[in-house]
């Protein structure tokens, strides 16, 4: 079974530029697990590679869907996990790389859940309460009575949130309590770059800055303008809403522009919480592409 490498950790890291030459070393090919790259349009806002930083390295699981399309885990665990399968299958080595943890591990794992049955009634009354109050009230329902599962789970897992949910109303008892874990697809290695604190909140602060000299409020103007609604998916991602807020008068440049930077600095803190509990994670120190790679395939080849 061909073992995987995960190139993983917060936004701003270096993810990208490290996968590709370590693709291009070992003759890899990218599979991409990011919740918004996903969008085909959403370019600038979410630091999609271009065809010069791709550097000839086959990318996959970027741009497949359309702005205005519903997109899940499930949805992305079907096709990546094709993906993957058929890099396999032409002898290639798969480099998963990206900072959605849930996505991450939708193809990484399998999820089991268990052996409680399955309540269509209870189903159903949560199906009802996502259509009348949205998928993220259903997700703080877990929350309130399953922490754990729910910080593993994002709001649009609804499948397994709905899952957890059901599990605890038939026990008592929290799924992230019971025997229930994930059961490993393939091997693999994890790494992922380890910055200081305020150094990876410098280069976040940076990166703000450039996307929107680059253009983000266009980019944004240009995707509502073709028909994307304020509240579909592709527009939940930071930096996007935001925009949209400015654009609404919600709040001036300035205060959007440092909102922007403040939940994504939140949000690398996140990510550095969930994949720090990943299996076979190597966390190595800042340094140039080439320095890091050669580590990075070290590591890779000895485990």
């Amino acid at each position: 079974m061909k073992k995987l490498l995960v190139i993983c950790g917060p936004t701003a890291s270096g993810k990208t530029a490290l996968a590709v030459e370590c693709a291009r070393r070992i003759g890899g090919e990218i599979v991409s697990c990011d919740a918004f790259l996903i969008y085909r349009g959403l370019n600038i806002g979410t630091a999609k590679p271009t065809e010069e930083e791709m550097g000839g390295v086959r990318h996959h699981m970027i741009d497949v869907a359309e702005p205005s399309q519903e997109f899940s885990v499930s949805d992305f665990a079907r096709l990546g996990g094709a993906a993957v399968e058929e890099i396999c299958a032409r002898g290639k080595t798969p480099i998963l790389c990206g900072g959605t943890g849930f996505y991450v591990n939708a193809l990484l794992y399998k999820s089991s859940f268990g052996n409680i049955s399955g309540s269509k009634e209870i189903r159903e009354k949560y199906a009802r309460l996502e259509r009348e109050e949205g998928r993220e009230a259903l997700h703080a329902r877990l929350a309130a009575v399953d922490p754990e599962s729910a910080e593993k789970l994002h709001p649009n897992d609804v499948k397994r949130v709905v899952r957890a949910l059901e599990i605890y109303e038939q026990t008592g008892v929290k799924k992230s309590l019971q025997n229930d874990g994930n059961v490993a697809r393939y091997p693999f290695v994890a790494c992922a770059f380890d910055y200081p604190r305020e150094e990876l909140y410098a280069r976040i602060d940076r990166r703000v800055e450039d996307m929107l000299e680059a253009g983000l409020v266009e980019e944004v103007k240009g995707l509502l303008a073709s028909g994307v609604a304020e509240s579909a998916q592709s527009m939940q991602g930071i930096g996007y809403k935001e925009v949209v807020g400015y654009l609404k008068n919600d709040y001036n440049f300035s205060t959007m522009r440092d909102i922007i930077k403040q939940k994504t600095r939140n949000y690398a803190k996140r990510q550095l919480t969930f994949f720090k509990r990943l299996e076979n994670l190597h966390l190595i120190k800042p340094a140039d592409t080439a320095s890091a790679a050669q580590e990075v395939l070290e590591i890779y080849g000895r485990e």
